[in-house]
């Protein structure tokens, strides 16, 4: 299992719009990837403008090549690119431990 993280900045004043745009991006899109196992989106408390993505992928070809390089990805984009300040920041991360 992979983890990947993005790091997004959206445009101030834009939350509630990027809020329901993530949301269906992911249901919609990134749910159907291959090798999609789950998410979970946070938003900042202190900065209202940042969100943290993270997906559970199974391989990070999954991620990297599977969805990246797929239709999928440019309509993922589309619902919620128009809201980003700047391209998010995305690193990939291997589990090293965990809470039982």
């Amino acid at each position: 299992m992979i983890l990947e993280l993005a790091d997004i900045r959206i445009q101030p004043g834009k939350q509630a719009e990027f809020d329901a745009a993530i949301q269906k991006g992911v249901e919609e899109i990134i749910h159907q990837a291959k090798g999609y196992v789950s998410h979970k989106v946070f938003h900042s408390i202190e900065s209202p403008e940042r969100y943290v993505l993270t997906i559970v992928w199974e391989t990070l070809e999954n991620h990297t090549v599977d969805f990246r390089e797929s239709p999928a990805f440019q309509q993922w984009r589309g619902i919620v690119g128009p809201f980003f300040a700047g391209p998010p920041t995305v690193e990939h991360f291997n589990l090293v431990t965990e809470s039982k």
